[in-house]
Formats: C-alpha cells, sequence, structure tokens
C-alpha cells in the first residue's frame, strides 16, 4: 500500500508537468506578443532617406529669379577668389606668411560657397526641391569643416600681425616657411576633426519625425529641428564644449589686436603707421564679417516655414563672405593691388 506522501507525489506529478509547460507556452507566446508589438511599432515609423528642401514662393518666374541671382553672386565669389589666389601664388613678391594664409582663406572661400550654392542653383532653375541624407550630410560636413577652419586661420593670422607689428625683429624666426606650414596643416586637421564629430553626431540616428527642411539648403538648425531627442541631446552638449573653444579663440584674437592697436597709436612714423594699417585692415574687416555672420547664424530664429526673412539671413552668412572677401583683400591692401596690376599687365 502507497504512503499517503508517496500518493500525493504521484498523483500531483502530471500536474506539475502541465504547470511547467503552460508557463513555458505563456511566457513563449508574451515574447512573440511583444516582438509582434515592437515590429508594428517600427513599421508605423518611417526612416527618412531624402529631405524636401522649401522655396519662397511657388512661383517658377520667383524661383529662377532666385536660382540666377544666386548664379551671379556664386560666378562673382568664384572669380574674386580665384583671382586673388592666383596672384598670390603666381607673383613672387607675395611669398610671406601673411600671404600663404590670405591665400588659404580664399581657398576656403572658394570651397565653403560651393558646399551649397550649386545644388540650389540647379534646384531653383529645374523647379526641383529633393536632396538626399548623404547629399544633405554632406553638405553639413563640408559646411562646418571649411567654417571651423577658417576660424582656425583667423586665429593664426592674428597672432601672425601681432608677432609682425609688436616683435618685428622676431618674426623671421617664428614664422619659418616650415612653421607656416605645421600652422595651415593644423587648421585644416582641427576642422576635420570639429566637423566629423558635430556630423557623426547628428547623423548617427535616423530621421523620423519630418523629411521638410524649411531652408534651400541643409542648414544646422533646420537639421536638429527634425532630429530625435537622444541627438538633439547629444549635439547640444558638443556645441556647449565648442562655444567654449570658439569664445577662447574670440578672446585670443581680440587681445592680438589690441596690442596691435595700441603699438601702432605709439608709433611715430606715419608710413610705419600706414603700412601696418594697411596689413591689418583686411584681416580685421573679415574677422569683423565672420563674426557677424556666425552671430546671425547662431542667433536667428529656427523657421517653422520657408520665408523672404529666414532666405535673406541664410544668404548673408552663406553668400556674403565669400563673395566680399576678394573685395577686403584688394581694396585694402596695397601689396595684393599692386601684384595684381603686374600680372595684369603681364598677360593682357
Amino acid at each position: 500500500m502507497l504512503s499517503p506522501r508517496l500518493l500525493w507525489t504521484f498523483t500531483n506529478e502530471p500536474w506539475n508537468a502541465v504547470s511547467d509547460t503552460f508557463q513555458h507556452v505563456s511566457s513563449g507566446v508574451g515574447a512573440i506578443l511583444s516582438d509582434c508589438y515592437i515590429s508594428a511599432q517600427m513599421a508605423n515609423l518611417t526612416i527618412i532617406t531624402e529631405f524636401l528642401l522649401t522655396d519662397i514662393s511657388s512661383s517658377r518666374e520667383i524661383q529662377i529669379l532666385q536660382g540666377l541671382l544666386f548664379l551671379v553672386i556664386y560666378l562673382g565669389a568664384l572669380a574674386g577668389n580665384l583671382l586673388t589666389l592666383t596672384v598670390i601664388v603666381v607673383d613672387p613678391h607675395l611669398h610671406s606668411p601673411m600671404y600663404f594664409f590670405i591665400g588659404n582663406l580664399s581657398l576656403i572661400d572658394l570651397c565653403c560657397i560651393s558646399v551649397s550654392v550649386p545644388k540650389s542653383i540647379v534646384n531653383s532653375l529645374i523647379g526641383s526641391k529633393s536632396i538626399s541624407l548623404k547629399e544633405c550630410a554632406a553638405q553639413i560636413f563640408f559646411f562646418l569643416f571649411f567654417g571651423s577652419t577658417e576660424l582656425a586661420f583667423l586665429v593664426v593670422m592674428s597672432y601672425d600681425r601681432y608677432v609682425a607689428i609688436c616683435h618685428p625683429l622676431h618674426y623671421g624666426l617664428n614664422f619659418t616657411p616650415r612653421l607656416c606650414t605645421q600652422a595651415a596643416g593644423g587648421s585644416w586637421a582641427s576642422g576635420l576633426v570639429y566637423s566629423t564629430i558635430h556630423t557623426v553626431t547628428m547623423f548617427r540616428l535616423p530621421f523620423t519625425k519630418s523629411n521638410v527642411i524649411h531652408q534651400y539648403f541643409c542648414e544646422l538648425p533646420q537639421i536638429l529641428r527634425i532630429s530625435s531627442s537622444n541627438v538633439q541631446f547629444s549635439e547640444s552638449v558638443a556645441l556647449g564644449i565648442s562655444s567654449c573653444v570658439v569664445l577662447v579663440c574670440f578672446i585670443f584674437m581680440f587681445m592680438s589686436y589690441i596690442n596691435i592697436l595700441s603699438m601702432v597709436l605709439r608709433m611715430h612714423s606715419v608710413e610705419a603707421c600706414n603700412k601696418a594699417l594697411s596689413t591689418c585692415t583686411p584681416q580685421l574687416g573679415i574677422l569683423l564679417l565672420f563674426v557677424v555672420s556666425g552671430l546671425v547664424a547662431v542667433l536667428g530664429p529656427i523657421a517653422n516655414e520657408s520665408s523672404l526673412k529666414s532666405l535673406l539671413t541664410a544668404m548673408f552668412y552663406t553668400l556674403v563672405p565669400p563673395f566680399i572677401n576678394p573685395f577686403i583683400y584688394s581694396l585694402r591692401n596695397r601689396e595684393i593691388n599692386t601684384a595684381l596690376g603686374r600680372m595684369l599687365n603681364k598677360y593682357f
């Protein structure tokens, strides 16, 4: 005869097995239902691979007029920067550190205006609004690359003028061709690192909110507007750190030009004073234009719809500096004017 304990175990063993089986089946069904729910949620999200740029007007005449205006400004900027770069390369009298850095700035302006304007011209003339995700990422990358590189060159050029005017006896020892090459390479490398960090941060996650950009190119604030919250937080941290670095650069340039101005005011020779001012005025003009355009780009409101105001704001910091800088070089620098006259007389 079976004992009560053994009988209880014998009679309840099948029910224990059934209970375990039911628990396994329930957990499996729950996992399947969870996966199905996540899949359904993902299916409702549309991963964006193409963006739509907006125009200030739906009128084809105004769009064509905008494209022609951009084309004229673009050709003018190309001609001015190419001419400045050619004069500096061809004329041996301009083979000095200051003009070496100015030549790099002309190259930066030439490349910077070519990032977004040609695409906008083509879109306006053919009536297209689309831009692919890769093209948009490329615009952001190169725009940040050339902008940050220009800032680095402005810092180097301010130190170049400081040493040349305040410590002229040390200038030949400090700014050797090797040091100029290293400074230029460091400026380009710093711009590359900066743009890579920000571009990877902004495009590391897919876009799912919207594909409409209320601008004629992939503007940084517009990309952040349609990014995910994780990307916005990461980019805010990166922008905060980079803002501190930019502030240090501006303080350094400000102190350099303050020292230069105080030295110029102590000069007794009018000719020496005019020569010093003629070499510093173009750089101060370029720096002022860079600062104003940067403030407009950073402090300007993020447009929720395309308008003439947002278009003019974007034009100011994308088109005006590359177009105006060659005039600043040529109008305020006597040596570039003289070299340009020699080149034109030689070839024409």
